[in-house]
């Protein structure tokens, strides 16, 4: 009996020690396993495709351009005795700006007006002796050749009174331009005379008026660039130019400030310039706030007619390779697939999807570089506390 339990206990033994390998085996077995599953299901987070109205717009620089622009000349020769108002100040239309010295022109008038008197007396003479003259060759008294004689002379004195009233007419209108005036409202450039100086038609400009409400800002596209505005903007040719249905255009000023006023494009060229291969897109602002000034740089904004529902994804979400755009969609089945896309503009964070996507389709924002197509992922949604 007692040989028998002895046998027993040094059978136990070699057992228990089994069992305790094959449990801790079982639990090896099982953590490799969780952390296989693990590993084939990384964490990755996704956002989904929303649809939205977009107004599409499209920049491009343009040039500020003056709608009226003249340079102040002397018509007149004399002496400059005013200078009405200063550099760059803002003049309105039959404002004073320069005086040239008009003594010598009003004693012309005064000479030319005295002249005229003169001749139109000599008129009223000559029709006088042509009466007479008619009346005696009625009764005979005088020859006929005498009346021919009387009927030049009133011809000669009637045009005289017409050239007097022709130099009268000049006098004064040099007389006139004496003063030079704004022809338009607009803001005075710099002088280029000073007081006392002579001028005369040939001098050249005493300064440049630049009118500033509205203007004009013009830029250049090419052939390419014009067809996908009107393509983008989902219009016509002919429509850009219609007042009903030209689209809204914007600029922004150097600074970055954009002008609250829209303008409209009020021309495109008719043919292609061959040295540049562009055509030339011109659209008018009232410049309320003169802002925009002749010869400055702009961009220029134009939107679409109508907003357009569009497909947005974030952009952190599209990557690039040999074949184009691409972004990673993660399918009801938390599966990764690889999907090319068509993009449009960026609207802020985000990217338009013109083709590849439907609204409400996952894609990947993180942890792009742990997942391939074809994975099984363990999906969070952006924003969410698990997410973050």
């Amino acid at each position: 009996m007692t040989d028998t339990r002895k046998v027993s206990a040094y059978f136990a033994k070699p057992i228990a020690w089994v069992a305790v390998v094959l449990f801790a085996s079982c639990i090896l077995v099982v953590s490799a396993q969780a952390q296989q599953g693990e590993a084939q299901a990384p964490k990755v987070v996704i956002s989904a495709a929303y649809s939205k109205e977009i107004t599409r717009e499209t920049t491009f620089v343009g040039r500020g351009e003056a709608s009226a622009q003249t340079d102040l000349v002397a018509r007149v020769t004399g002496t400059v005795t005013k200078i009405v108002v200063e550099d760059g100040v803002a003049v309105e239309e039959g404002d004073l700006i320069f005086e040239i010295e008009p003594d010598s022109y009003v004693a012309t008038v005064a000479a030319e007006q005295a002249s005229l008197e003169r001749t139109k007396a000599n008129l009223k003479l000559a029709e006088i002796e042509l009466d007479r003259k008619q009346e005696l060759l009625n009764r005979d008294v005088i020859a006929e050749s005498e009346l021919d004689i009387a009927l030049a002379n009133a011809a000669v004195a009637k045009a005289d009174v017409g050239a007097a009233e022709a130099a009268l007419q000049k006098a004064k209108l040099d007389l006139e331009r004496t003063e030079i005036r704004a022809p338009f409202s607009g803001r005075i450039g710099k002088s280029a005379v000073s007081l006392g100086a002579l001028v005369g038609p040939s001098t050249g400009a005493l300064a440049t008026l630049v009118r500033q409400s509205p203007m004009y800002v013009t830029f250049s596209l090419s052939e390419p660039q014009l067809l996908r505005v009107v393509e983008q903007l989902d219009t016509g040719m002919q429509e850009l130019l219609a007042n009903d249905e030209t689209p809204n255009v914007f600029v922004v000023l150097p600074g970055g400030e954009t002008l609250d006023e829209a303008g409209e494009i009020v021309f495109i060229d008719n043919r292609i310039d061959p040295t540049t291969g562009t055509i030339a897109v011109r659209a008018v602002f009232e410049n309320t706030r003169q802002l925009i000034l002749d010869g400055s740089f702009v961009s220029v904004v134009i939107e679409a007619l109508e907003p357009t529902l569009s497909i947005l994804v974030p952009q952190n979400a599209v990557q690039r390779d040999q074949r184009g755009d691409f972004v990673l969609v993660v399918t009801d089945r938390q599966l990764v697939e690889q999907r090319y896309v068509v993009l449009g503009p960026q609207i802020e964070t985000d990217v338009i999807v013109a083709d590849g996507l439907r609204d409400g389709e996952s894609v990947v924002v993180e942890g792009l570089q742990r997942v391939r197509p074809g994975v099984e992922v363990n999906a969070v949604l952006a924003g969410t506390t698990e997410g973050n």
